[in-house]
């Protein structure tokens, strides 16, 4: 008896594989699947979720849903951001300062708000092309997407507020422009221009910011602070404005109006129409004509980078020519000690041992001694260090060279062979390569500093590019 009945407990499993089973699983009476419970997900007996439900995602913990939110924010297209504002302080000539910072701030906000409203408009689209994007995979759920975006927004245009008024009217007209854009514009042919305007309107933030916040900085120590007389009194000739805590951007050069940011605002916008026009074939691909032409435009802002650099440092005065000085006239406008022209008459020299305010004897010049004698030293004799005017030509020639290297390699790739990995990759390259454009910008215009500081970001780029992709 024991014997028979190990035989048939061994017996049993065999007999359970050979049963047949159906789609859920189940094991099928009489040729026929066993009825399911209806667990009132769905009419079929729960075997399929509700048309307006995801299938939850096999990992909900913390780390996940970090790596959705980063996957929904392109954050490793996050560093082409900062250097829109450092191009525009540059371009209006003035150092980063609290302007600056606050400008960054704001097209940070605004540039994820972006992307997160990118996504929430395109959940349709992309539940059939990109079924592995985080609202499609229901890592995240749409509404969470949307409040992202509108918290985004709101806290861009917060920070440009701080910066002044000026600062928030661009701000908002970038805002409007981002919320059309992924709402209606991008499905549209209007859809590059709005995307090259769009990254314009960045560079015009970051020069106005600036800009104003150091109108603002100077106008406050000519002022002054406290009450009374001293707020009003005029500062004497050829006094220093006390330095404050709101005088934070420095002058690099001769003060610009935030219009002279236009033209390189426009070179990053042309170069932002073309990489939008080839993420429109991302997804199926298919198109040669459009990644040649914008490797033409490619080639074309590069050399026209390279073409109008001026080589004379802002800041720096022309030569004086004999209009520089007007006869019987002490005035001279590069001179450091005349801030401003005052009207006077050339009383000549003065006698020997008196002094007369605002005589300033010229110097007479050294003798050309030559280099010294080797393994000797004399002060001011650096024959191997570069001067800063020396460094910025070989610099933008640098971030030139790099923005077509980033940039040109994969548009090339992806017209020989427009299949959808190869423009996506000609797209990622585009957008990486804006990062040595606003270097190359900033250097063109004077601050070679900035345009160091910009690529920096580049390493960061690429290897945040390997775990999470910029498109």
């Amino acid at each position: 008896m024991r014997r028979l009945l190990l035989s048939a407990l061994g017996a049993l499993p065999a007999a359970l594989r050979a049963a047949p089973a159906g789609l859920n699983g189940r094991a099928v009476r009489g040729g026929r699947p066993a009825a399911a419970p209806d667990d009132g997900l769905s009419g079929t007996g729960g075997t399929a979720p509700v048309p307006d439900r995801h299938r939850p995602s096999p990992g909900r913990g913390r780390g996940d849903t970090v790596r959705a939110w980063t996957e929904l924010f392109r954050v490793s297209a996050l560093f082409s951001v900062p250097g829109d504002a450092l191009a525009g302080a540059a371009a209006v000539g003035r150092s980063p300062g609290r302007g600056t910072a606050l400008a960054i701030g704001a097209s940070l906000c605004l540039y994820e708000a972006g992307m997160a409203l990118n996504d929430w408009a395109d959940r349709e689209e992309d539940a059939l092309d990109r079924p592995h994007r985080p609202i499609p995979s229901g890592r995240i759920s749409p509404s969470a997407a949307l409040g992202a975006a509108g918290a985004l927004t709101a806290a861009g245009l917060a920070l440009a507020a701080r910066a002044g008024r000026p600062a928030l009217a661009v701000a908002t007209g970038l805002a409007a422009t981002v919320w059309a854009y992924d709402l209606h514009l991008k499905h549209t042919k209007a859809g590059p221009a709005a995307m090259a305007a769009a990254r314009s309107l960045d560079l015009l933030l970051g020069a106005t910011a600036t800009a104003t916040a150091m109108s603002t900085a100077t106008a406050t120590s000519y002022a002054g602070t406290g009450p009374g007389p001293r707020a009003t009194r005029p500062m004497r000739l050829g006094a220093v404005p006390p330095t404050g805590p709101d005088n934070v951007a420095r002058a690099a050069g001769p003060a610009r109006s935030p219009l002279a940011a236009l033209p390189a605002a426009l070179v990053l916008g042309a170069h932002t129409y073309g990489v939008t026009a080839v993420s429109r074939h991302e997804a199926q691909g298919g198109s040669t004509a459009v990644p040649l032409a914008v490797l033409a435009t490619t080639t074309a802002l590069a050399a026209a980078v390279l073409a109008t650099h001026q080589r004379q440092r802002p800041g720096e005065p022309a030569t004086p020519g004999p209009a520089a000085t007007a006869p019987g006239s002490s005035y001279r406008p590069d001179h450091p000690h005349h801030p401003a022209a005052p009207s006077m008459l050339d009383l000549g020299a003065p006698l020997p041992g008196t002094y007369r305010p605002g005589h300033h004897p010229t110097a007479p010049a050294l003798p050309d001694l030559g280099a010294p004698q080797p393994g000797t030293y004399r002060p001011g004799h650096h024959p191997h260090r570069p001067t800063a005017p020396a460094l910025t030509p070989l610099l933008l020639t640098a971030f030139t060279g790099a923005y077509l290297r980033t940039a040109g390699p994969p548009l090339l790739h992806a017209a020989l062979n427009p299949s959808p990995p190869l423009t996506q990759r000609a797209v990622g390259g585009g957008i990486r390569a804006m990062i040595p454009l606003q270097a190359a910008l900033a250097a063109r215009a004077g601050a070679p500093g900035s345009g160091l500081a910009v690529m920096a970001l580049v390493p960061l780029a690429r290897s945040l590019a390997r775990k999470v992709s910029p498109t």
